[in-house]
């Protein structure tokens, strides 16, 4: 028993370093994606990410969400329930172990490896809002997705919620952090609206290529290894040969998926772009994670790649289709987070004996509550204060108009600092 305690636990801590890793992913891919005018921004708004989900989850959504599900009333009760035994045997109460071991893991690995997926929904907003909206308000946004929306949500499927109780299957968070943070990131993109000069006056769409294709590529790839915790890590326990097995299987389906969905974008960007495009057939890869992140242990390896080639289709039409709307999704987060997560959990029925009416509720019952929750607090926030930044500062940058820095002064040259021939 204290054996298997020791490895389920250590799981959890090694799988969420590596989860933990995927912020690093997300800043690569955004601040590659936008203009180097606003790269310093995007590495403070990560990491700000990070930091703001960690402690709202600590003292408000951890409780939200497994301790008090349906209320606020046990908000502190982490601080001085679930942790008391482990807090007594840190203390020197060795006689107290007892009542750790007879669970299956310490529970502050569990909150550990639970609010890296909180951080992670959040940054999914953060890479579609991109180059617009004021640092301090989507620092409240995060806070409230993270400490309620994110927390309720995911009651209702983890929590034992009534989605959970109807059967819902959501293995590594398809829908509860995926459709979650898409659903939120396209409230915002709605209530914010497109940057200036994206689209024309005559309904066309400006390009706007990576201002760092190597960097944007680097996140990609951490973030497909980050993958492999996000999903492995899932199966909450490394105790017995099966759970080896498992977590072997999901390690093979989630990578196959991967290239599943970068190929099928590769194949499908030409006829819908007239070109290869790499962030197209990127987001392809990432789509491909996304959609087997909701059964990654169940399916036969052949459907996991089936499974991500088709979001990698979908993602790269829901794209071009976003552009059509004159909606400005930044990095393709909607595409990828949303459309892949709902796609990637409604097949989970496929090779589960989940029923296919019950995914579909819980998608689409997730996605009007995250959605109008969001709308709610973006819109709020917008008519009090605003949620973009100025004209002059979005055409500066916000490093310069908000954190008075440039990301790259070696490329900005005042006249006095020109030399002359």
């Amino acid at each position: 028993m204290d054996l298997q305690f020791v490895l389920n636990t250590f799981s959890f801590l090694v799988w969420g370093a590596l989860v933990m890793w995927m912020c690093a992913g997300f800043t690569m891919l955004e601040a590659g994606t936008v203009r180097t005018k606003n790269a310093s921004m995007i590495c403070l708004k990560n990491v700000g990410i990070f930091s703001i989900a960690g402690l709202s989850f600590f003292f408000v959504g951890y409780n939200l969400m497994y301790v008090d599900v349906g209320g606020i009333v046990g908000t502190l009760q982490f601080l001085h329930g679930p942790l008391d035994a482990e807090i007594a045997v840190l203390d020197g109460a060795t006689d107290r172990i007892g009542e750790i071991v007879t669970q299956r893991h310490a529970t502050m690995s569990e909150w550990l490896f639970q609010m890296l997926f909180v951080a992670t929904a959040a940054s999914i907003v953060s890479g579609a809002i991109l180059e617009r909206v004021r640092l301090w308000v989507f620092w409240l946004f995060t806070f409230v997705l993270t400490a309620f929306i994110y927390p309720i949500a995911g009651a209702w499927i983890w929590g034992g919620g009534w989605l959970q109780e109807m059967g819902f299957q959501d293995f590594a968070g398809g829908t509860v952090v995926h459709v979650v943070g898409g659903s939120a990131a396209l409230a915002g993109v709605i209530v914010a609206g497109p940057r200036r000069g994206k689209f024309r006056p005559d309904g066309t769409v400006k390009a706007t290529p990576p201002s760092n294709v190597l960097v944007v590529t680097l996140g990609v790839l951490i973030l497909w290894l980050g993958w492999f915790g996000f999903n492995a890590g899932s199966q909450g326990s490394l105790s017995t040969p099966q759970d080896a097995l498992a977590m072997s299987a999901i390690l093979v389906n989630t990578n196959l998926a991967a290239a599943g969905g970068l190929l099928a974008a590769v194949l499908i960007s030409r006829p819908i772009f007239g070109r290869l495009g790499l962030a197209p057939s990127l987001n392809g890869a990432l789509a491909g994670l996304v959609s087997i992140t909701a059964g990654p242990v169940f399916v036969e390896h052949w459907w996991a790649v089936v499974l991500g080639a088709i979001a990698g289709v979908l993602c790269t039409v829901a794209t071009w289709l976003l552009e059509r709307l004159k909606l400005d999704d930044v990095v393709g987060a909607i595409p990828v987070h949303l459309i892949a997560g709902a796609w990637g959990t409604l097949a989970a029925a496929i090779a589960t004996d989940a029923e296919l009416t019950t995914q579909l509720i819980g998608v689409a019952s997730v996605v009007a509550f995250v959605f109008t929750a969001s709308y709610i607090v973006w819109k709020v926030v917008d008519v009090i204060t605003g949620v973009r930044v100025s004209p002059e500062v979005e055409y500066i940058g916000q490093d310069v108009g908000e954190l008075g820095i440039e990301s790259h002064p070696e490329f900005v040259l005042v006249p006095e600092q020109m030399e002359p021939y």
